[in-house]
């Protein structure tokens, strides 16, 4: 029963570590852009920087960028669950066979 809890216990934090990582890397990139384009010369960069990454969004959220940021960050959290299933069955002692 340990290796089924470790498994369960492993999948939970390794989802929601996978689910959170994309939201946060992109909130801090759009915040980096918006506080760019506050500064007089960088101004062009910061608003491109913006709409390029909205746009990008929308197109993983078929038009809706939040979205297309939770298509991105339930298919990291998928991911990574399959990885963390595949090493935990490789570190794993050899009983299920």
């Amino acid at each position: 029963m340990t290796i089924l809890t470790n498994l369960l216990r492993s999948l939970l934090l390794t989802t929601i570590f996978s689910f959170i990582t994309p939201i946060i890397l992109i909130g801090v990139s759009w915040t980096s852009f918006a506080f760019i384009s506050r500064l007089p010369s960088l101004q062009g960069i910061g608003q491109s920087g913006i709409t390029q990454m909205w746009e990008l969004l929308a197109t993983f959220g078929s038009g809706h960028p939040w979205q297309g940021c939770l298509v991105i960050a339930i298919t990291c959290s998928l991911v990574g669950a399959m990885f963390d299933t595949y090493v935990f069955y490789q570190n794993s002692p050899k009983k299920w066979v």
